[in-house]
């Protein structure tokens, strides 16, 4: 279904849905989405700010043996590398682990409260870098335009903490799904998106060599489905 404008309703009624999506995100990974071995899980402390959704592993490395993973790159508007990262690797690497298993990949879901302040935009920026950096591979959906403090999109901002940037945001598509491989040289994988349109699938990196795709229409209608109706109606009618 059409993404609906989410600058026109009150923070309290996006955070609601926020946690519903998430929550739908995380139920729909662990149903079959992620091969055997690994799991979602949501709103986890990694030893920083809390993440949305984590993915972890119970093993060594991700593999391709089940579940939805392959091989094959992401079809994507914009792809982005980082070479300047690999080579700064080689000097220290930190793992992240998690008492139920080591994290592998985070998902994020973009509030307003994340980048309505050069602060907070400051803060969840480095906090992205850093996972990227690290070896922790990371998905971001942001589903508000590019604003005061990110005029070139939350991608722009969050890989010129990474490496250096080119990327404009699409002056038709002003939403954003980016997926980031952190491997040996870290790659992004940028979709943007419109209000009104369909969602893009979203690039969940397990593995250097694999990912999954986030079916972020299908979970988007689902939770907005389960919405009381009187808060869908605060849209209007649904396009």
């Amino acid at each position: 279904m059409p993404i609906h404008d989410w600058t026109k309703v009150k923070a309290g009624t996006y955070h609601n849905f926020h946690y519903l999506w998430l929550a739908t995100i995380a139920n729909r990974m662990n149903a079959g989405k992620l091969p055997k071995g690994l799991f979602a899980m949501a709103e986890q402390r990694i030893g920083g700010p809390e993440a949305d959704v984590l993915t972890l592993s119970t093993r060594d490395r991700a593999s391709s043996n089940s579940g939805t993973a392959t091989m094959t790159p992401p079809r994507s508007s914009v792809v982005e590398q980082a070479e300047s990262v690999h080579y700064a690797r080689k000097t220290n690497r930190i793992a992240i682990h998690h008492d139920l298993g080591t994290v592998i990949a985070v998902i994020e879901l973009v509030s307003p409260g994340n980048k309505d302040t050069k602060h907070a935009l400051r803060s969840f920026t480095r906090k992205s870098a850093a996972l990227i950096r690290n070896g922790v591979h990371l998905s971001v959906i942001d589903p508000f335009p590019p604003g005061r403090y990110d005029p070139h999109g939350i991608h722009r901002a969050i890989w010129e903490q990474v490496t250096e940037s080119n990327f404009h945001q699409p002056t038709d598509k002003r939403l954003t799904a980016v997926g980031y491989e952190a491997g040996e040289v870290p790659t992004a994988y940028v979709e943007p998106f419109a209000t009104g349109g369909p969602l893009p699938d979203l690039p969940l990196f397990l593995d250097e060599a694999f990912h999954v795709l986030v079916p972020l229409e299908e979970t988007y209608q689902a939770t907005w489905d389960g919405l009381p109706v009187e808060l869908r109606e605060v849209f209007g009618p649904t396009p």
